[in-house]
């Protein structure tokens, strides 16, 4: 009876990954119901809305002077506010009815490396959003559970989250972590990195959803067994007119280098500084890798050759996130210790 009168004021206590590239919200007991470019279009003046969501990142980009496309989170927290409040009360509104009766209970994944100013930021959104309470967890923790990996158990599991602003890679045991870090070099600035090679190349600007679809397409971390070509479209920098440019998958590996080569690093010394006893255990079981950035191609073959570990993705890497946290949602009392407000 209780179920069927909060479904009828349209309550449903959510599960939230708020991420720099998207937002995906999971709802008690219905599971992921939203999954959302974290974008927003508003006038310069900042009155109002025009677009959230796919419809805005549609128009990223490709706004009048009057207009400006806001990616409101940087680096996996809130840069800025009162955009990042409407647009999670948009996302909200798409997930569950509102009701002035019921407010919902939030569960937020949030990067281990999270500052103090910067948690509150995010609970001062939620509850401004319309949560009545607001509960934190960090987003390793939630992609171990969301991937499957045996955390209850007093054994070492690596995960490595790559995700659009940061990259967190953490060692977990019997749902505690014994080592993590947080590090703000993820799918952004991999996108970044073929920004700057085609412009300092080419002298050709290109948008940051265009090196996003390069990365997509023919990014590697390692040579491919066939070479691949795209071409992209951008503004000519010297003459200042519309100009394509053809691109393999060499060059797109050469501009990739820096920041692979960085998760790379920070792997390799997450390792030197676990304990020996979960070291053994990683040894045994291997890394799992989490998050959009895990999809480039040849990251798993490069990262066995770096550390001589067996190499897995979790089975739906863009969601484990989002999955952890919802399975923490739907067991609050059983997962308390995993919160960390």
């Amino acid at each position: 009876m209780i179920g069927r009168i909060n479904e009828w004021l349209g309550s449903g206590d959510v599960a939230i990954d708020l991420g720099t590239a998207n937002t995906l919200i999971w709802v008690r007991g219905k599971g992921v119901v939203v999954d959302e470019p974290s974008v927003v279009v508003v006038p310069q003046n900042g009155q109002g809305i025009l677009a959230i969501g796919r419809e805005a990142k549609a128009m990223y980009g490709r706004t009048p002077e009057r207009l400006r496309a806001i990616r409101p989170l940087k680096d996996g927290v809130i840069a800025d506010f009162d955009i990042a409040n409407q647009m999670i009360k948009h996302f909200l509104g798409m997930a569950v009815k509102r009701s002035p009766f019921f407010k919902p209970t939030m569960l937020v994944a949030v990067p281990s490396g999270i500052t103090q100013v910067e948690k509150k930021a995010v609970i001062d959104a939620a509850i401004q959003s319309g949560a009545k309470k607001v509960h934190l967890m960090e987003e390793p923790m939630a992609a171990a559970l969301g991937a499957k990996l045996p955390v209850h158990e007093a054994k070492g599991n690596m995960i490595v989250d790559i995700g659009g602003g940061t990259t967190e890679i953490a060692v977990i045991s019997m749902l505690a972590t014994a080592y993590s870090t947080s590090m703000r070099v993820a799918g952004d600035e991999m996108d970044e990195a073929i920004q700057a090679y085609v412009r300092e190349r080419f002298q050709v600007l290109i948008g940051l959803y265009e090196s996003e679809r390069v990365k997509l397409e023919i990014g590697s971390a390692v040579p491919l067994k066939e070479p691949e070509e795209i071409t992209v479209r951008g503004r000519d920098l010297v003459r200042g007119v519309p100009a394509t440019v053809t691109l393999n998958d060499e060059m797109v590996r050469e501009a990739l280098r820096e920041p692979i080569e960085h998760i790379v690093k920070s792997i390799r010394q997450a390792l030197d500084q676990t304990p020996p006893e979960l070291a053994s255990d990683i040894l045994d079981q291997g890394i799992v890798l989490a998050g959009g950035g895990s999809m480039i191609r040849g990251l798993g073959p490069r990262l066995h050759q770096e550390t001589d570990l067996r190499i897995f993705r979790a089975k739906d890497p863009l969601k484990a996130v989002v999955y952890g946290a919802g399975e923490v949602l739907e067991s609050l009392r059983e997962y308390q210790r995993v919160l960390i407000n």
